[in-house]
């Protein structure tokens, strides 16, 4: 994988880059759409690559592993032939999944023992398992494997999560160099940086990863329950160790004023679950604000969902008709809002990098997060 930086803005630490990867480019600040067990909810992947834009999509790793499992996915010949999606991928490293699973989960040195969400079966994650896991997937950009520390967890406990997260990182990397992808394409791993929202703890995790010198770096263990404040000063501390030559790949977040003020941070990568779940319970986020299209205002409203908006489905359908099959339980509310949600955090990204290259991300920023944050 390469890394090409392209600008910087001047006022801030936004950056326009470009990503090479095999199965092709992908353009800096990137939003990927979060296709959990090998698909984008209720999206084919020709509106994934023709519509919405999609450049890289991200798979999960407990989920695949559980199903369909490695012995489909080998014998597809990976996931991208698997689910037809020929452009860059990036697999977690099912870290944050072991980590929601608190009451059916066990830690110890060796790795993570924890019990399936679908049948109860009693699995083993080791820093080890989890790189062969990924190489089988076979995605362009994989994880380490860590644990993902509580938002609120104390300074003793994240201090200890942290250690063994990083002694697992070295077992990663050990084995990740000791074995290859089976489908012939280069992958990428990246380390993640954990500590939790304790300045020094993720200050010693960024210079230990910077040392690395990875194709890239991740930053883990945010969003999950600390306030929104400290994420971001979590986010601007580590940003300022990782090397500014790699990507930085913020894991999990979030709502779009996130994505933007972290992409002033240094930001380059994103992904999150909550254009598709949140649009499959009927919030729209578009560019003069966010919609609850469950609300009784939308009912009479046969204008369309977005006069100016991001996909096709915009102005093909009316405020009103989207209503009515969302309030309706009707499966195509929930593709035309998954759609839209998708196609709007795309659309953002590319506008982020357009005015951080034009010199003007620091004017565009503000109206933009004051513009996304309104309730309709």
């Amino acid at each position: 994988m390469d890394f090409q930086l392209i600008h910087t803005d001047t006022k801030s630490n936004a950056r326009a880059g470009l990503i090479k990867t095999d199965h092709g480019e992908i353009e800096t600040p990137v939003f990927m759409p979060v296709g959990t067990v090998g698909s984008v909810k209720a999206v084919h992947i020709n509106e994934l690559k023709s519509d919405i834009g999609a450049e890289i999509i991200l798979g999960n790793t407990y989920h695949l592993y559980l199903r369909p499992g490695l012995e489909i996915l080998k014998g597809a010949g990976g996931l991208h032939k698997f689910n037809s999606w020929n452009k860059p991928m990036l697999t977690d490293s099912g870290g944050f999944q072991v980590f929601s699973l608190t009451e059916n989960r066990k830690l110890t040195e060796e790795g993570a023992e924890f019990r399936s969400h679908i049948d109860g079966s009693k699995h083993f994650f080791t820093p080890e398992k989890v790189m062969d896991i990924q190489r089988t997937i076979g995605a362009d950009i994989i994880m380490a494997f860590d644990e993902c520390t509580p938002g609120d967890a104390d300074y003793a406990y994240a201090k200890e999560s942290l250690e063994l997260t990083e002694r697992w990182l070295e077992r990663c990397i050990k084995r990740f160099n000791e074995t290859e992808c089976p489908y012939g394409h280069k992958q990428s791993l990246f380390p993640i940086v954990q500590g939790c929202v304790y300045p020094d703890l993720r200050r010693r995790a960024a210079e230990n990863i910077a040392a690395l010198e990875a194709d890239g770096n991740a930053i883990g263990g945010l969003a999950v329950g600390e306030p929104t404040e400290k994420m971001y000063e979590m986010v601007e501390l580590v940003n300022d160790i990782l090397p500014k030559d790699k990507p930085r790949y913020l894991m999990g977040v979030g709502k779009p004023e996130n994505l933007l003020e972290a992409i002033e941070r240094g930001v380059d990568m994103f992904d999150c679950i909550m254009p598709t779940r949140n649009g499959r319970n009927g919030q729209i986020f578009t560019k003069q604000g966010v919609m609850n299209m469950r609300n009784e205002k939308w009912k009479n409203d046969f204008s369309p969902i977005e006069e100016d908006g991001a996909s096709y489905v915009d102005t093909l359908y009316s405020k009103a008709y989207l209503r009515h099959l969302i309030n309706s339980n009707e499966i195509l509310g929930l593709q035309i809002a998954s759609i839209h949600n998708l196609a709007f955090y795309i659309w953002l990204m590319k506008e982020a990098r357009k005015h951080i290259i034009d010199g003007t991300f620091s004017q565009w920023k503000p109206m933009m997060i004051e513009n996304v944050t309104r309730r309709l």
